[in-house]
């Protein structure tokens, strides 16, 4: 099967993703690592990418489709693939429709987590980091000291990227860019199974699992 995961920043998709990856065995795939290991292998794809980011540009979507048909070539016929982080537009998503019968394959199912935008702005605003990876949220998993790593007690770090006004921008973007795809599964003959992501890990890991069960009839280990 083909599994897409769908949803805002902050939402825990990814968390959810890497969950089925070690559970269930399926193949994650997401184009960034896709980008880094062509051009780590120097393939010809990789090049014509790496051309592309040496002029600043984004790389174009045939040349992503491209690279995932290429990496889907390489799969067992019988893995099931979890694309993260792909397609992020409708026009990626029609590519990705177009190619993937050409390998045997098609979308069967969205898992398309939702939860509010303060909720999500918390999440990501309130992360501080350690200087040895530790991450930390002041709202919902705070330091025992405020600013501080309770192993080493180094000064925590709120991240650029993870400050409130760069959250509502990349929430807007989400916006504009992504959340059309919804609209673009629901007219399709694609099972969009829709998961609370604003409750705790595991009440939203019951969410997966039970969406799955029932709309895929895919059955998760202990769940």
């Amino acid at each position: 099967m083909v599994v897409i995961l769908l949803g805002p920043p902050g939402v825990g998709k990814g968390t959810q993703g890497a969950r089925l990856v070690d559970e269930v065995g399926w193949v994650r795939i997401a184009t960034g690592d896709l980008l880094r290991a062509a051009r780590r292998e120097g393939t010809e794809l990789g090049k014509r990418a790496q051309a592309y980011m040496d002029e600043g540009e984004l790389v174009p979507d045939d040349l992503i489709v491209a690279m995932v048909r290429e990496h889907l070539e390489k799969l067992d016929a019988g893995t099931t693939v979890l694309f993260d982080g792909f397609p992020r537009t409708v026009p990626q998503a029609v590519a990705l429709d177009a190619m993937l019968p050409e390998v045997g394959r098609k979308v069967d199912g969205v898992l398309l987590f939702e939860a509010p935008d303060e909720v999500l702005v918390k999440r990501i605003s309130g992360r501080r980091s350690s200087p040895e990876g530790r991450v930390y949220n002041v709202y919902f998993d705070p330091p025992k000291v405020e600013g501080k790593c309770d192993v080493t007690g180094s000064e925590l770090i709120h991240r650029e990227d993870d400050r409130p006004e760069t959250v509502e921008r990349r929430l807007e973007v989400y916006r504009t860019q992504t959340s059309p795809l919804i609209s673009y599964y629901d007219a399709a003959p694609t099972r969009v199974m829709r998961i609370r992501g604003d409750g705790e890990m595991e009440e939203v890991w019951a969410g997966v699992t039970d969406a799955l069960a029932a709309e895929l009839g895919v059955e998760v280990p202990g769940a």
